[in-house]
This record gives C-alpha cells, sequence and structure tokens, in this order.
C-alpha cells in the first residue's frame, strides 16, 4: 500500500493518517501483550511451581507492586484450583508441552501463580481491547479497511453508518482499559519478573546493529517513532537511513542466483532451489559454503540488522524521543533498585532487554491511543469528512513506469515493500520481513544474523531440554512463516505449516 503510495506520489487524507495510526498502534499493545504472556512468559514462569504458592502471599506480592484490584487472596487461591483441575484432568491446555521443573526457573511459587493469573486476565483483556479493530477494520488480524490511497472506513460524527461519536466514545473505552492493564499488570510483572533473571542481562545480544524504520506519522510528515541505525551498540549516534543501501545475499539459502552480489529489492529475484536434506531429516551441521535456510540474507551497506521494538526504542532513545526516554529511565531506576547496583542503557542489548524494551514500547504507546482518537473526533468535527485519495485509483493519472517502497513497522520490526510499476501493472514486487532480518542466514562475508548471533555464549543447562535457546529465540517474537512460503513451480501454494513458537522446542 505505502509502496503504491510513494510509486504514484500520492498523499493520503489527514483522517486516513489517523486512522492508520489507531489501527497500527492498538495492535502493537494487544501484540505486545500477547507476546509477553502468552507466546514467551511460559519460558520464565513455571505453573507446576505455581501449584505449590501460598495464595496469600502471591495477594501480598501482588499488592507490593500495583493497586490492581483483583490482587486478592482469594482470586489467587481460585486460579490456583482452576490450574489444579487442568493437572487432575490430564488435560493441559495451553500449559502443555513445556519444560516445567527445568532447572534454569528461578520464580518463587508465589511470583509463578500471580504471573500465571495474568496470563489467563491477559486471554480475556486482548479479546476485548481489539475490539478497536473490528470497529475501524472490520476485522482482526488482516483488517480490510486499507486502501491505496487512504482508508475504506466513512467518518461521520452523525451518521449511524460511519465513525461517529458513539464510536468515537467506544474506542476511547478500550483505549483506557487498555492503557490500565499496561501500566498496572504487565510494566508491574515485567518490573516483578526481570530482577529473578537478571543474568539474561548478559546474554542473546547478538549482532550490536539495529534499524528503525520509523512510523506512526505526525501532520507534518515527521514520524512519532523515529527512523534510523544504532551501530556497534552507539547510542550517542543515530545514523541516517537510505534504503537504496538495503541487499538480500543468498550465498547460504535455497534460491539460484549469484551468490556473492546482493540485490536491491527493486532488482529482487526468488528462484527457489532446495538442496537441503531430504526425510527423514537429521540435523543439519552446516560448513562454510553450505546452503541451509529458505530466509536471505538482508544487509544495510553490507551490515546485518537487528529489527524490533528493542530496535525502535533504541533508536528513539538515542534520538532523543522524550517518552521513550522517560520510560527507559523508570524501568533501569527500578532493575537497579532491585540489583542493588546501577544499571545503564547498555544492558538493554541483551535477551532481557528485548523484553524491556517491548514492555517499554507498549506503555508509550498505549498513552498515544486516545490523544490519536481525539485529534481525529476534532478533525471529523471541523467538517473533514475525506477519508481517500480518489485520484489515485484512475491508471489515466499514473507515469509510465514508477518505483516506490514502502516502509511499516510492524510489532515484530521493519517491514518492507518495494514495487516496480510498468504500464500499469506491477512488473517486480519483494518485500523484506522482519523474520528475514532477525533469522538471517551469514553472508558470503561470513557475517551471521541477529537469531545466530544472539545465541553465542548461551548457557544450557540441558541440551535435552534447551529452555535458554527457546528464551532468546522468542524474545524476537519469531515468525518463519511471514518469511518463506511454499509454492510449487506453477506459483500454487502446496502446503501451509503453522508454528505456535511458544511451544516449540526444537
Amino acid at each position: 500500500m505505502r509502496a503504491v503510495e510513494d510509486a504514484l506520489g500520492i498523499e493520503v487524507p489527514n483522517n486516513a493518517r489517523l486512522l492508520r495510526n489507531i489501527i497500527q498502534g492498538i495492535q502493537y499493545v494487544q501484540d505486545h501483550v500477547i507476546h509477553f504472556y502468552h507466546l514467551h512468559a511460559l519460558d520464565w514462569v513455571d505453573i507446576v511451581s505455581a501449584l505449590s504458592a501460598d495464595p496469600e502471599g502471591t495477594a501480598q506480592l501482588a499488592q507490593s507492586i500495583s493497586d490492581w484490584p483483583k490482587s486478592t487472596a482469594g482470586y489467587f487461591a481460585a486460579v490456583q484450583a482452576k490450574v489444579q483441575a487442568f493437572v487432575d484432568s490430564g488435560q493441559l491446555g495451553p500449559f502443555a508441552n513445556a519444560y516445567w521443573g527445568h532447572p534454569a526457573y528461578k520464580l518463587p511459587p508465589e511470583a509463578n501463580l500471580m504471573a500465571v493469573a495474568h496470563y489467563l486476565e491477559a486471554l480475556d483483556w486482548q479479546r476485548e481491547v481489539i475490539k478497536a479493530h473490528a470497529i475501524l477494520g472490520s476485522k482482526n488480524p488482516h483488517l480490510q479497511t486499507y486502501l491505496v490511497g487512504g482508508m475504506a472506513s466513512p467518518v461521520d460524527l452523525n451518521s449511524q453508518h460511519a465513525i461517529n461519536a458513539d464510536k468515537i466514545a467506544m474506542l476511547l473505552g478500550l483505549f483506557a482499559k487498555a492503557k490500565t492493564f499496561v501500566e498496572q499488570i504487565y510494566l508491574p510483572d515485567v518490573l516483578a519478573i526481570a530482577p529473578f533473571y537478571l543474568e539474561w542481562a548478559g546474554y542473546g545480544e547478538g549482532i550490536g546493529n539495529f534499524m528503525s524504520y520509523g512510523d506512526w506519522p505526525d501532520a507534518d510528515g515527521n514520524l512519532y517513532m523515529p527512523q534510523g541505525i544504532i551501530l556497534g551498540r552507539d547510542l550517542s549516534t543515530v545514523h541516517p537511513l537510505d534504503q537504496q543501501q538495503v541487499s538480500e545475499y543468498i550465498s547460504h539459502s535455497w534460491y539460484n542466483g549469484d551468490e556473492n552480489k546482493g540485490l536491491h529489492p527493486w532488482e529482487g529475484e526468488t528462484n527457489p532451489n532446495y538442496t537441503g536434506p531430504k526425510p527423514p531429516y537429521e540435523f543439519l551441521d552446516t560448513g562454510p559454503e553450505d546452503k541451509y535456510t529458505w530466509m536471505k540474507a538482508p544487509r544495510v551497506a553490507d551490515q546485518p540488522m537487528e529489527v524490533g521494538p528493542l530496535a525502535r526504542m533504541l533508536v528513539a532513545y538515542g534520538a532523543g524521543h522524550e517518552k521513550v526516554q522517560a520510560t527507559v529511565n523508570l524501568v533501569l531506576e527500578k532493575l537497579s533498585e532491585s540489583a542493588g547496583t546501577t544499571l545503564g542503557p547498555e544492558v538493554l542489548f541483551s535477551t532481557l532487554g528485548r523484553i524491556a524494551a517491548r514492555c517499554v514500547e507498549t506503555v508509550v504507546l498505549a498513552g498515544e491511543l486516545e490523544g490519536w482518537t481525539l485529534e481525529l473526533a476534532q478533525s471529523i468535527g471541523s467538517g473533514d469528512l475525506e477519508i481517500h485519495d480518489n485520484d489515485s485509483w484512475d491508471p489515466a493519472n499514473w507515469p509510465a513506469e514508477a518505483k516506490g517502497w514502502g516502509h511499516h513497522e510492524a510489532p515484530r520490526g521493519a517491514l518492507g515493500h518495494w514495487i516496480h510499476i510498468k504500464d500499469g501493472k506491477i512488473e517486480n514486487y519483494q518485500c523484506v520481513v522482519p523474520s528475514t532480518w532477525n533469522c538471517s542466514p551469514r553472508d558470503p562475508n561470513g557475517q551471521r544474523g541477529p537469531y545466530e548471533a544472539a545465541l553465542i555464549g548461551t548457557p544450557i543447562a540441558d541440551p535435552e531440554m534447551p529452555l535458554e535457546i527457546l528464551r532468546t529465540i522468542h524474545s524476537f517474537d519469531p515468525c518463519m512463516a511471514c518469511g518463506v512460503h511454499v509454492l510449487d513451480k506453477q506459483g500454487r501454494e502446496i502446503t501451509q505449516i503453522t508454528f505456535n513458537t511458544a511451544k516449540t522446542s526444537s
């Protein structure tokens, strides 16, 4: 969408900008909470241990970190009984297939019970707050109201068939509920759990380079979350990003092409050539010249980049974003109190830092949703009902040939789309998604991608139960399905494989 708008020189109306910001903002808040509780928390929280917790002690712990009204002994006893019923029935549901009792778990039983209770609360919470997507986009995920040139959601405070005063009020109520949960449950839980795992501020660093495309455009064209690059862990300088320097290598990927030349996405090729092991699959011990993945190796000026919440928060912190700096400093202050020593931003270059950054970003964005919604209401109230550039739909207004790139910060990280349009048709199209950046294989220079580099030096207590590996990989929020797709030679889909990354153990 943005790639086409860039190619054709289309500027979306102000109302469309605000609708996109709001939709994306609540997506982040919901997505990050889901990641923490439902995709990553069980790497740190031992469900079995929660069964031996004292509900009174759990209530005291919860009340010491937040004034959340549900934090009573009776409430936690009821949660404990519910989990015990799962265990007694033998139907563990979401708590099956994990490494319960693993020596790397460190939380006391009361903290485990508190986290399990909030895991279950977050299930109900996220289902409620994401109703905002039904109001603005018809469904979640894969919203139906995005259009090249704007949005398809009509806006009119006086119409029952449009985004009106009632829907604005409903949105404000949902966003207030989202903000309360983030501030009274999510942030306190992160600050309560992190002190038991402070050694993970020393594991999982990776490559030390971070990239953010920036997002949430303001009315003046500036981005609320800034664009830029951090190199070599140096937060004192945010380097500008030149998308012309993006290239993808295939030297270790199952594709045909020049293995030593990186192609810019406008010239990108995707020619599958699988040369890997045949079933039954054995452990793949790759040499320096081997191909071992469907992922390409994207680079900026031949440098690997980590993308995602940590990258966005580091770029914003280095760029002087006041709310990001204030929230990061608050988290560092609280963790320093627990550690008994002063912890600086350098601890963010780690597995624990990714968890903290995701929470910081959620706090910051949850605080912006009300403002964007009120700005939308004010715009509509002033009589501005425009949501789409109608001229953009007429190919007669298009140039004979055009190239564009659209940048977006998905919750997982930097998402780029590059399009070449010729004679009103797509000549070439390539996208580079967040997990392609983070799951990148080695390039022709031998440089590892973020996942590979982050695992180096990780201690593993039991190789048969590699919980520690999951902790670091899950901290990136991986999605292999986003990065690769299986098709036959005629372009028809062969199969789909769905991974629940919270349970994948190999």
